[in-house]
């Protein structure tokens, strides 16, 4: 009977999550009911699951709404059925037209209309909904004549008084408006709500012909859905024969290139990969892959492909990865193996600059109507929550402010906050808006508006209204098209060295990149800023810690720097081990054959498959069911619980100690959640020596790519810095020489115009492009004929020094802008009377500070370039030791000056503490630790420079200094101000970079538990 029910899917309208929507409805006797959200099926698919469970029948359909007013219902009598709504929505999401007053000429959909938008004349498949407060009006015999065509119509939005309450505040977040101007049109009616079964029906009694048609639509709507069907394309040729000939040719050629004619691991290795390949049916998703990389490859572009996609040989052959799994011991398992029902998803990364390409590559190669974006469910979040439900409360922006930024046992205690605190959690988790995944792309076999409309947001490619989790859990996987900076960096260093220096670096052939001999030395000092990966101060300082001077520890770092792997212990375990390989026992013999490599530890999730098989003697396909329910990313108990049990019987058949397996499968468990795959881990190594290989031996090129591609974990002042460290001479931009991102001529490298905070980016463009098509500007007078801009933004660029070839002083060249263009606006330029020729005035040699120079910098650029930060300090003082001399002050306390360069918040248990990076006055990188009692004594002021006295402790190679006192420096008066509370202002505008850490503080050693020693029996 219940033929128009909204769950929370109906966003900023229903206020019921599916679960309980479907519990409440069996709690009151319904049989069958139709989920009805507006202009979306987002949630029928989870709901037809819910359904099932309860024995109830599941109806889909939709609520058609047209700029805020329902125009009908549809009900889906089958698949064809919700086809057509979805296809229809679709047109009109795209088209951007209001839907139509009367729904088109449906085959396989009823539509209901609510009787005050009743066409005069119904066709057979339309019907009018009369609710119960509605049937007094079937007195009316104009009325009562249509009761033929009427059903039962009690539409549900919410639960409670609370609940609608929650409604109104929905609507009024979604209008924009406040509460309190919300008119009876804008919410639903308050009798929208589930009543028990028997009651409903009563209340039709008296005309069981609207009981009688209400069943009837209910009988003829029969929707089914099988979960467990693949649903993406399933062939690149024409079948499946086809495609595992295609794929295995493509393999056999990919190992001649890989490995040679005589390479019989790896022979075997494809051979038996084909096989799961082929019995699964994954053969057309290799190859869709592989098109996509072949079709990258003939425009030039470069791509990564990394993930568990690694473990596969065939994906090394076909060029997907540039992984050797038998080189890393991979196992294809972790990818791909029997128990697996559907494939597994590649991540392919290009450069942001490029991925565009790819994307319109793969709509128009495999059909618009078979290809989307995943989309996602963006929920509503604490910060959003509160300034949302403030708003409508009538809350000004400051205390909007305070809710979003503090937490509630910090807000003020009054009525309206307290509302706004009971609404705002009620919401926490609710669906809020749809959005479009990151990265998903599906390739459907059939429309893919037989399973949902889509939406086309600005970005130009159409999404689905589910995530990502119900796209797997109907049958699709997805393709991640991402884009990443690094392959940026890498990209355009590559085409700059050509360009710079004439020479062309193949840089995809990773064999002259991956252990290379100079690029490892920068590897174990830390010398990677820059670098993809390697270039945080955390994974700077485990590299030094590490002494990394080879591929394969490069690829054990890149996995437990991961939060995760830290949190487990597993890192400072490694870190010892490492450096002490004498001074542990390994747990088993299993442990040293097959984790001698990580010394005995399990970093990898592919570990976790390795003693599951040699320690357990279970098969690898059971091992990855082990390491993906432990991981959290297997969806069956009862799977986990018969591997479980299979692990312990293979133990103990095996003859190992019931004692000595308990304690390994505790571990197993203990690390399984938290390592990182391995090929995961390699993809990113190999990428992080191929921006190192560049950094090492094209250094200036490879920063200038950095800058341009807008840095990586720093700001762009300190890849400035390095550039400038490594004989780079940086120049200011230039209306001659820069563009608008920065420009390289042999090692001169000119800021382009993009850095200048406050110069419109349109205008920078046109600098550039007007500079080639007519040529260098003369002289400010010609650069005013030529360019539409300003005088605020022509004294920005005079300000800056991009005027300096004209040997005139800034001062000179602001009275010449000041005669030509004041009280004139750009549009209104008399272009003759600037076209004659230029008079001579006679300039008054102002003379002007360098120190000026260094804050119009600073506030242009917001960093100094004519100088260094410590050249505008009062104090001459610069530390009595060096970044470079720490190691040998183990220790001892020494007093330094140097720059922040950032500082990262971690949580503990005795409070916030923080881990700083600094450059002391020779340019040269170093790190310092602030434990919670040191900062509230002396906390940190914003960037600049500070004096700092510590302790220096060198752990593993690698020292920091433990600060004991420290002071910010202030820099000379500005020279441009006169006033001298005004003389300091500019300093605040030296930045830093700040990383906040928002999660529990990691567990002592003492917690973790890894023994070092074999168990005694």
């Amino acid at each position: 009977m219940y033929l128009n029910c909204h769950s929370y899917h109906s966003l900023r309208y229903g206020t019921i999550p599916l679960d309980d929507l479907v519990l409440q409805a069996a709690n009151c006797g319904v049989k069958a009911m139709a989920l009805t959200d507006i202009n979306t099926v987002t949630g029928i698919y989870d709901f037809i699951k819910r359904c099932k469970a309860v024995d109830i029948k599941p109806v889909v359909g939709m609520e058609f709404h047209s700029e805020k007013t329902m125009c009908y219902i549809g009900l889906a009598k089958n698949a064809d059925g919700l086809a057509e709504m979805n296809r229809f929505l679709t047109a009109h999401n795209f088209s951007g037209e209001s839907l139509p007053k009367q729904a088109p000429d449906f085959k396989a959909v009823f539509i209901i209309y609510s009787l005050d938008n009743a066409p005069k004349t119904l066709r057979e498949f339309e019907y009018i909904g009369i609710r119960p407060e509605e049937i007094p009006k079937l007195f009316s015999l104009e009325i009562k004549s249509k009761i033929n065509k009427m059903v039962v119509w009690q539409p549900v939005t919410f639960r409670t008084k609370k609940e609608f309450n929650l409604h109104k505040i929905l609507r009024a977040i979604d209008s924009n408006s406040l509460l309190s101007k919300l008119t009876d049109t804008d919410y639903c009616k308050t009798s929208e709500v589930i009543k028990p079964l028997e009651e409903l029906i009563s209340q039709y009694a008296e005309y069981p012909e609207i009981i009688c048609n209400t069943e009837n639509i209910i009988e003829q709507c029969n929707f089914e859905f099988k979960f467990n069907t693949p649903r993406n394309k399933k062939h690149y040729t024409h079948n499946s024969q086809s495609d595992i000939a295609l794929l295995t040719n493509l393999a056999e050629q990919g190992i001649l290139w890989r490995y040679g004619k005589y390479n019989l691991e790896a022979k075997t290795r494809a051979e038996k990969e084909l096989k799961v390949i082929n019995e699964l049916e994954f053969s057309g998703y290799f190859l869709i892959t592989w098109d996509i990389i072949r079709y990258s490859n003939s425009r030039g572009f470069m791509h990564i492909g990394r993930g568990s996609g690694a473990n596969s040989i065939i994906a090394y052959c076909l060029g997907i990865t540039d992984i050797c799994p038998l080189e890393l011991d991979l196992y294809f398992e972790r990818f791909l193996n029997e128990n697996r029902k559907s494939p597994p998803d590649f991540d392919i990364d290009w450069s942001w600059k490029e991925r565009d390409v790819i994307l319109e590559y793969i709509f128009n190669r495999y059909g618009k109507e078979h290809v989307a974006f995943c989309g996602t469910n963006v929920e509503f979040k604490y910060r959003s929550i509160f300034r949302e439900v403030g708003k409508v409360f009538g809350l000004p922006k400051e205390e909007l402010d305070l809710l979003a930024k503090n937490p509630m046992k910090l807000h003020e205690k009054n009525s309206i906050v307290k509302f706004v605190q009971e609404y705002g959690m009620m919401l926490e988790k609710y669906p809020n808006q749809r959005s479009m995944h990151s990265c998903g792309i599906l390739i459907s076999e059939e429309p893919i508006t037989n399973y949902t409309p889509l939406e086309m947001p600005p970005k130009g490619f159409p999404i689905v209204l589910f995530d990502m989790y119900v796209a797997e859990d109907i049958g699709f996987e997805k393709f991640d098209i991402l884009s990443q900076r690094g392959i940026g960096h890498i990209d355009d260093s590559v085409k700059l060295i050509e360009k710079n220096r004439g020479i062309r670096v193949n840089i995809r052939d990773t064999t002259i990149s991956k252990n290379e001999a100079i690029a490892n030395s920068y590897l174990a000092q830390g010398k990677t800023i820059g670098c993809f990966y390697i270039e945080s101060p955390a994974m700077r300082g485990l590299l030094r810690r590490l002494k990394c001077n080879n591929y394969k520890t490069l690829v054990a770092a890149s996995s437990i720097i991961r939060p995760g792997v830290a949190k487990s212990g597993m890192m400072k375990e490694y870190i010892f081990r490492h450096n002490n390989p004498t001074q542990f026992e390994y747990f088993h013999e299993v442990f040293k054959e097959q984790l001698g490599e990580t010394y005995g530890i399990m970093v990898y999730q592919e570990d976790v498959i390795k003693i599951a098989l040699h320690y357990g003697g279970l098969p690898a396909a059971d091992g990855d069911i082990l390491r993906r329910a432990m991981s959290g990313k297997g969806r069956s108990f009862e799977a986990l619980r018969k591997v479980k049990d299979n692990f312990f019987a293979s133990c103990l058949q095996k003859g190992h100690c019931p004692n000595l397996s308990e304690e390994i499968y505790r571990q197993i468990e203990s690390f399984a959640g938290y390592s990182f795959c391995k090929a995961h881990s390699a993809s990113y190594a190999v990428e992080s020596y191929q921006s190192l290989y560049l950094k090492v031996y094209y250094p200036i090129e490879f920063m200038v790519a950095v800058i341009n591609n807008q840095g990586g974990f720093y700001r762009t002042e300190v890849y400035i810095h390095e550039a400038r460290m490594t004989g780079a001479t940086i120049h200011n931009p230039c209306v001659n020489k820069s563009n608008y991102e920065t420009n390289l001529y042999g090692k001169d490298v000119y800021l382009g115009f993009m850095h200048l905070l406050s110069l419109d980016s349109k205008m920078a463009l046109f600098i550039e492009s007007d500079r080639d098509k007519n040529g260098d500007f003369l002289s400010l007078e010609d650069f005013i004929n030529r360019i539409p801009m300003g005088i605020e933004g022509i004294k920005i660029l005079i300000f800056i020094g991009a005027f300096r070839f004209t040997k005139k002083t800034k001062n000179q060249l602001l009275v010449i802008v000041s005669l030509l263009l004041n009280n004139q606006k750009p549009e209104n330029k008399n272009w003759m009377l600037l076209q004659e020729p230029v008079k001579e005035y006679a300039l008054p040699n102002l003379k002007r500070s360098c120190y000026e120079d260094a804050f119009d910098e600073i506030e242009l650029l917001s960093f100094p370039i004519s100088c260094t930060v410590f050249d505008l300090l009062q104090t001459k003082y610069r530390g009595d030791v060096m970044a470079k001399d720490l190691i040998i002050h183990h220790k001892k306390q020494v007093k330094m000056l140097a720059y922040l360069i950032s500082r990262k918040q971690v949580p503990t248990v005795k409070g916030t503490m923080y881990f700083g990076t600094w450059i002391d006055n020779e340019g040269t990188y170093f790190d310092t630790v602030h434990f919670p009692d040191n900062l509230r004594q002396f906390p940190f002021q914003g960037g600049g420079c500070y004096l700092l006295l510590g302790m220096v402790e060198v752990d593993y190679h690698f020292p920091t200094l433990t600060i004991i006192k420290m002071a910010k420096m202030p820099f000379v008066p500005d020279p441009r101000y006169m006033e001298p509370k005004d003389q300091y202002k500019t300093q605040q505008q030296i930045k830093e970079d700040v990383s906040n850490t928002h999660r529990a503080p990691y567990p002592q050693a003492h917690e973790i538990n890894l023994p070092r020693h074999r168990m005694k029996f």
